[in-house]
């Protein structure tokens, strides 16, 4: 590996075990608009306190239920337990697991299919987190995938439910049903000519959560916008994305090519000069270089695609000190930006 940062070392060790998500797929539906759409799925055991207030014993008897629950059902998912930081790191950037999973607490699991498809967080908020992760605009394919996990591990497990509210999770926000649909957009169109604060507010109305791509405090920047619900019918959510949708595509058709270009040269020139970046601008110039990409803008020779495997394969948080993260940061970027040209 002579040559390469300690970053792009450790990146591709873990690369080697950890194949990148499915969501990736170039075939993705909508996918310059829509990078995944997820479905979550919240489940917790009986005889035991959520997460929160049980004691270390209590989790670890509750992974160890799910684990054997998952090797008697039929699926293929593997355990991990005791993340590296590299793992960690790059779980969170693929968003197989949330900036919320306390990998090094005891009782923690993450359980992955082959194709990372689906994860499992055992002991995060609630005791069992199943999500599915498709690429693009696919809420069918989401829908099914986590739904044929947790119909595989019910029958070796008994799960807490209340008459009127179905199954019981640690935040009354989850309930009824203990189920989350989502879909992560690339808002840029509707960013860039002013109109993005006005469809946020509308999509509140209607009962919709909007985040950023690591939650709530990454909302906003580079116009990367998780829309979720746990309140909407199925039909509504799919409804308000297909028209966001709609609204995406218009926003940009208003934006010149040479107004995208104004944008995204500087952009580019900055980060191939920075020595260190932060997590937002990093972020900031893989929005630019992404749109860019979409609308086949000259001179950026990549796919809306290989710029999400960047957020996938970049390092978020780190795993030293938060200058020598921005650096291997900078450093990812500039190599990836200067192939482009």
């Amino acid at each position: 590996m002579a040559g390469e940062t300690p970053s792009e070392s450790w990146k591709k060790l873990v690369l080697r075990s950890m194949p990148a998500p499915a969501w990736l797929k170039v075939d993705a539906p909508e996918g310059d608009i829509v990078v995944s759409t997820r479905h979550r799925m919240a489940r917790n055991l009986t005889g035991f306190h959520f997460p929160s207030h049980a004691t270390s014993e209590d989790l670890r008897a509750v992974m160890q239920q799910i684990k054997s629950a998952a090797e008697r059902s039929p699926l293929k998912l593997n355990p991990m337990t005791r993340l590296t930081e590299a793992e960690r790191d790059f779980l969170l950037g693929a968003r197989l697991i949330s900036p919320d999973f306390q990998h090094r607490e005891p009782g923690r699991m993450a359980l992955l299919d082959e194709e990372r498809v689906v994860s499992v967080m055992v002991n995060e908020e609630d005791h069992l987190r199943i999500q599915a992760l498709t690429a693009g605009w696919s809420p069918e394919s989401a829908d099914h995938a986590a739904t044929e996990v947790l119909r595989n591990l019910t029958p070796y497990l008994k799960f807490m439910s209340h008459p009127g509210l179905g199954p019981l999770t640690a935040s009354p926000a989850n309930l009824p049903g203990g189920e989350r649909r989502s879909a992560l957009f690339h808002l840029i169109g509707l960013g860039t000519i002013g109109k993005l604060p006005r469809m946020l507010r509308s999509l509140s109305l209607m009962g919709l959560t909007t985040r950023g791509l690591y939650g709530e405090s990454s909302r906003g920047v580079a116009a990367f916008i998780q829309v979720s619900s746990t309140k909407a019918s199925e039909a509504d959510f799919k409804g308000a994305c297909v028209q966001l949708i709609r609204e995406e595509r218009m926003a940009r058709r208003e934006v010149r090519r040479d107004q995208v270009l104004d944008k995204v040269a500087p952009a580019v020139d900055f980060a191939i000069a920075s020595k260190e970046i932060s997590l937002r601008d990093a972020l900031l110039v893989i929005g630019y270089v992404r749109w860019a990409a979409s609308i086949d803008l000259e001179g950026y020779r990549t796919e809306p695609r290989a710029a999400d495997l960047w957020t996938a394969t970049m390092e978020f948080f780190g795993t030293q000190d938060p200058k020598v993260a921005a650096r291997h940061r900078a450093d990812f970027l500039r190599t990836r930006l200067e192939n482009l040209f």
